[in-house]
């Protein structure tokens, strides 16, 4: 088995669809599909039970992840390490981003590099399904993510920034002519849902009442930001978000209001405990030294 077919075949063991699967890896649908088949034809047994509505490892398919799992990220390793070293690096540094707001905080990247010209730092943006499977399974050292987080094998590190909170609307809503919105004013629309989130972390961007107890309905299931801006523009939903979201993403079909009874979104570093290591450190002396964005 090639290592295109194994990194195919590991992600869609993750994802389990085949279109999160292709856009993940830049590839079309048809050639995960070719891949797989492909496996499954040497292998000589069906490694995905699929229908039209869901993907499932086999027995046989979760065994072949578990034992590829561990050979793959050896040999991914090896190549990296390889890959650095020609170039006068010692080892990288990945940060993965919920926020937007990267040039805002681009003294922080830009600190780190000029300290530790031995470590490359990459950044990436996040998906929003299980946000904190990126630590658990090695795919990130750091993840910036808004408060709380309340996982007993992560760490809480050091505050970036913290925000007040817009709704985002379609221009043509009925709200889109206040200057300012409350939450109880909206809790009579639809809102965004993501899947495999832990609820305490979910519901502190997107209550799931209002302070005098009303129902905030959230329906619509989005992976990626693009789609919760499809579901606003047409008027689907209404959708919460920091502050700087209407800075990187002004849209003539989407209005942003100042939210006036929501507590300000903060925004921290965390990593896996028992991975904790000098890169990992030396970012967070970065950002404490440097101290929290200006409010």
């Amino acid at each position: 088995m090639e290592l295109r077919d194994i990194e195919i075949f590991l992600t869609l063991a993750e994802e389990l669809h085949f279109g999160r699967t292709a856009e993940r890896l830049h590839v079309s649908v048809a050639a995960v599909s070719k891949a797989l088949k492909k496996q499954e034809r040497i292998i000589g047994v069906e490694l995905f039970a699929r229908d039209s509505r869901n993907v499932r490892l086999t027995p046989v398919g979760e065994q072949l992840r578990d034992d590829l799992r561990q050979l793959h990220q050896g040999l991914t390793q090896s190549l990296e390490r390889a890959r650095l070293a020609a170039r006068g690096k010692t080892g990288t540094l990945r940060v993965s981003l919920y926020p937007a707001n990267v040039q805002e905080l681009r003294r922080y990247w830009e600190t780190f590099r000029s300290r530790h010209p031995q470590w490359e730092l990459r950044l990436r943006m996040s998906g929003y399904a299980d946000p904190f499977a990126q630590l658990r399974n090695g795919e990130a050292d750091i993840l910036v993510t808004w408060l709380p987080v309340e996982e007993p094998d992560l760490t809480v590190g050091p505050l970036l920034f913290a925000e007040p909170r817009v709704l985002a609307v379609a221009a043509d809503n009925a709200l889109a002519k206040r200057s300012t919105v409350s939450l109880e004013a909206v809790s009579d629309y639809r809102h965004v849902a993501v899947e495999q989130v832990p609820d305490y972390w979910f519901d502190h961007y997107i209550p799931e009442l209002t302070s005098k107890g009303r129902s905030i309905e959230r329906t619509n299931l989005v992976d990626n930001i693009e789609d919760i801006f499809m579901h606003t523009a047409i008027g689907d939903v209404v959708s919460l978000f920091p502050v700087h979201v209407s800075r990187y993403y002004p849209r003539p079909d989407i209005v942003y209001l100042p939210v006036t009874d929501m507590e300000a979104l903060s925004y921290v570093l965390v990593w896996r405990s028992d991975a904790e290591n000098d890169r990992i450190r030396a970012f967070a002396r970065v950002v404490r030294e440097l101290g929290p964005l200006p409010g």
